[in-house]
């Protein structure tokens, strides 16, 4: 019998639910293949979203440390430098007791601010793979290129045996955009396997989304879509709530039924799915579960602390597969978008090179690295 394969996730999840939602689709895209695996995800986030309450995940709570708006990070409670330390004791420990064939960081190669060196230089020396997982778009260039010049990123080529890219090169290349110090493999975009979510699902073409992702600053998104479904009263309304927003706003009673409130996205796709229009931010896993529904979504993209989003929704716009709009913009400018078509057609996805089977291609990296004990070095794809 083969021995018990064993991976670590570990994520920062230092703004909104974005970093750990996506290993713990790919974690599930591993225990799916391999029901004897044994996987551990870490994470600071501070909500409770159901897709992490999973039977087959080992989860472990850190504490959170949170961006600010002024872009430093911190935690209220406990104070950075006593959160950071707990953190890097916890994640030490479970590399010792866990004894992982590969450990996948999301996002930051050393933590936050290097509180994970000391566990990722005992998973070396214990043999583990370390794997390093980026999103589409981190970030503007310039901001990114300042950063990769830091001891933040100081022997990344040396110390992770695979960088993976949860995108594709022609949106954005980190190598020519970022100047990354290694040549990466790019996945695709993570997306949850849509036959675990939208079986069966039938759209209804005048029922509008609208989510703005954990929620935590989706104020703008749930202002327009609250608007547009007053000058529209031939459309009904989902208002994803998101495990992270406030819980004091509730403008459903004015609409007579036409709006309704989910608390989370935990089944984001199958609502996708189901729906004629989906108006949201424009974060990595709920506008890759619109697409991956079918859906072109309309983004309102957050600009701070990072512009991720508005890179992202630029980018996709430019291939024809979203619209974008300002957080300040006026229900009538929508109104005419929708009711443009907002269903994607067959293919526009692939003509646009668009691959939403990264779960699966990362997890073909990680079982490659788990069926050997040795680490080998940074791999050039």
């Amino acid at each position: 019998m083969a021995p018990m394969r064993k991976f670590l996730f570990t994520s920062h999840d230092g703004y909104g639910l974005g970093h750990v939602r996506r290993n713990v689709t790919i974690a599930m895209e591993v225990v799916r293949r391999d029901p004897s695996a044994h996987v551990t995800v870490l994470t600071g986030i501070t909500a409770t979203p159901s897709w992490l309450d999973h039977p087959r995940l080992d989860v472990v709570r850190v504490p959170a440390v949170v961006k600010h708006d002024d872009g430093q990070y911190g935690n209220d409670e406990l104070g950075r430098d006593i959160a950071l330390a707990r953190r890097s004791e916890t994640f030490e420990a479970l590399v010792e007791r866990v004894a992982p064939d590969v450990v996948v960081v999301d996002r930051h190669p050393y933590g936050i601010d290097g509180e994970l060196r000391p566990g990722i230089d005992l998973a070396r020396r214990r043999g583990s793979a370390l794997v390093l997982g980026l999103r589409d778009i981190l970030d503007e260039p310039p901001v990114v290129q300042r950063e990769l010049s830091t001891d933040r990123w100081a022997q990344v080529a040396s110390t992770f045996d695979r960088v993976l890219v949860y995108g594709m090169p022609h949106v954005c290349d980190h190598v020519v955009e970022y100047g990354l110090p290694v040549f990466p493999t790019y996945t695709g975009w993570v997306a949850p396997d849509p036959r675990l979510n939208v079986v069966g699902a039938a759209p209804d073409p005048h029922l509008l989304v609208i989510s703005a992702g954990g929620g935590a600053d989706g104020q703008a998104v749930r202002r327009i879509g609250v608007e547009l479904l007053r000058r529209c009263p031939t459309w009904r309304g989902l208002l994803v709530r998101g495990p992270l927003a406030p819980g004091d706003d509730d403008p459903c009673a004015e609409f007579g039924g036409r709006l309704t409130i989910a608390s989370s996205a935990d089944g984001g796709m199958e609502l996708y799915a189901r729906s004629g229009a989906s108006l949201q931010m424009a974060g990595y896993n709920s506008t890759i579960e619109a697409l991956a529904a079918g859906l072109r979504p309309i983004l309102v993209p957050r600009r701070a602390p990072r512009r991720e989003q508005a890179i992202r929704s630029a980018r996709l716009a430019s291939l024809g597969l979203a619209d974008v709009v300002d957080a300040g913009a006026d229900a009538d400018e929508l109104t005419w978008l929708l009711h443009r078509p907002r269903r994607l057609l067959a293919g526009d996805l692939s003509r646009a090179g668009i691959t939403l089977d990264g779960a699966a291609r990362a997890t073909d990296v990680l079982f490659e690295f788990a069926s050997r004990r040795e680490p080998a070095g940074v791999a050039a794809s």
